[in-house]
């Protein structure tokens, strides 16, 4: 499974910078770089190329981060701007950055835990309540305001939260 990973050449390198910016538009905090929806970003003679990867097939925010994107690397004086979505390899949980994992925690989100499966499927006994850290929670619908996200509750403070699948 590939990480995607910030170009080595300075110049895709800047163009990645300015991509990596685009707030998705379903969790805000959270960048396409910290989802690891931005795939691939190279400068070419015809201008830039970008990948992004969708979190799952039918994912609405596909359009509006293209747009994003587009604007945003326009803005930045950069011309001939393609972007394109990029199914394969299938989007996976493990491609969020460390660093998008606490900014769920901190919005209210908990975080996926683990690693995407390979094999057996790991069963998740409990889900750390980003509100109080209780291990006290219990799911209560497998989807919740997203597809890739479940609502859970906390049995000790009771506040519902949303819980980013591992997938």
């Amino acid at each position: 499974m590939e990480i995607p990973l910030r170009p080595a050449d300075p110049a895709a390198a800047a163009a990645w910078d300015v991509a990596a910016t685009v707030c998705d538009p379903e969790i805000p905090v959270l960048t396409i770089e910290d989802l690891g929806v931005l795939r691939r970003v190279e400068l070419t003679e015809a201008g830039v190329q970008v990948a992004i990867t969708p979190t799952y097939s039918g994912c609405p925010a596909m359009d509006a981060i293209r747009q994003d994107v587009t604007a945003a690397l326009g803005a930045a004086g950069y011309t001939g701007i393609q972007v394109s979505l990029e199914l394969a390899p299938a989007w996976t949980t493990d491609w969020m950055t460390g660093a998008g994992k606490e900014k769920l925690d901190a919005y209210g989100i908990a975080p996926p835990s683990g690693r995407a499966a390979a094999g057996p499927v790991r069963v998740g006994l409990s889900v750390k309540c980003p509100q109080c850290s209780s291990l006290n929670t219990r799911e209560l619908t497998r989807f919740g305001s997203t597809s890739c996200k479940a609502l859970w509750v906390c049995g000790d403070c009771r506040e519902p939260f949303d819980y980013f699948k591992v997938l």
